[in-house]
């Protein structure tokens, strides 16, 4: 059967048209993808704006149009840490239901972590042995480790790429007391939940989803996305170490210059990289895995388990 995922993030509204059956690997047929950045369309109050709910609806209803013009017999829609976070996030789920007709379904951030542990387990397969997943978004940071397809730890942290650039790091390029200030908060979030995944053993295999551990494993070296979903792709924390000064002294134009780096995410990848190297560092990961498949693919693989 056909199926659609509509991903409502912090940074794009994204619907993933795919052949997907019980017992068989998913296969995208079509990705329709609107840059939204819903994480800097709040106002004082951490609410949506109108002109951001607005333009969410409008984009919700030309994704709905494309699941059915490409064939989609069932579209699953579901929304992160933006709408999750909003003060006015129920109003926002209703406006969204009243002019398109499509009811989100609102994830905790512990199921965005299982789930995209889930799809990372089925992308690598049991072979992995125990596995830490990270994944960083634009509104949160998700971690999951176990041996199972369901982890024994998850957490989500409010430490997501778009967030931390739009509360913390106002300036082009950032002052160096902003930066210190970030990686201090950052450090101290992620260090109170160390002692929880470390119960459950050291991790055999450690990989990075999401588009910003992508353009991080890129600019440090990883093979081009055209080559492939099955060339591996790794990001080392020595690598990573030495890119973030460097990404701290460009503008946001310069680290759009940079390979893989996207026009719409350039502004968000020191924040990222900052996550990323301490996480990395807080839980004694030297080297990590690029894994292609995260949160939309763990909703798929979800969905085909209770229709099986």
């Amino acid at each position: 059967m056909r199926l659609g995922v509509l991903d409502v993030g912090s940074n794009t509204v994204h619907l993933l048209v795919m052949d997907a059956h019980p017992g068989a690997r998913p296969l995208p047929a079509y990705s329709h993808k609107a840059d939204l950045r819903l994480a800097e369309l709040l106002d004082e109050r951490g609410a949506i704006t109108d002109d951001g709910v607005e333009a969410l609806v409008g984009h919700i209803a030309d994704a709905l149009v494309v699941a059915e013009d490409k064939g989609a017999e069932e579209v699953l829609p579901f929304a992160t840490s933006a709408i999750r976070e909003a003060v006015n996030g129920e109003q926002v789920l209703a406006r969204v239901a009243e002019r398109t007709g499509t009811a989100l379904t609102v994830l905790s951030g512990e199921e965005e972590a299982r789930l995209t542990f889930l799809a990372a387990r089925r992308w690598l397969g049991w072979s992995a042995g125990r596995l830490l997943v990270l994944d960083i978004g634009g509104g949160s940071l998700e971690a999951a480790l176990g041996l199972d397809e369901d982890p024994a730890a998850a957490v989500s942290l409010p430490l997501g790429a778009g967030r931390l650039t739009a509360a913390a790091l106002p300036g082009d390029p950032p002052r160096a007391e902003d930066i210190r200030a970030l990686r201090k908060r950052v450090r101290a979030e992620i260090a109170r939940t160390v002692a929880d995944f470390s119960r459950q053993g050291t991790p055999d295999r450690v990989v990075g989803t999401s588009k910003t551990f992508r353009q991080l494993a890129r600019i440090a070296g990883a093979a081009r996305s055209a080559e492939g979903l099955y060339v591996q792709r790794t990001l080392s924390r020595r690598a990573l170490t030495t890119w973030v000064p460097r990404l701290a002294a460009m503008p946001v134009a310069e680290r759009a210059a940079l390979p893989g780096v996207s026009e719409g995410r350039a502004r968000q990848l020191l924040a990222g990289a900052l996550v990323a190297e301490a996480a990395m560092d807080l839980f004694g990961v030297d080297d990590l895995e690029i894994c292609p498949w995260a949160l939309r693919e763990g909703v798929i693989l979800r969905r085909l388990d209770h229709l099986h």
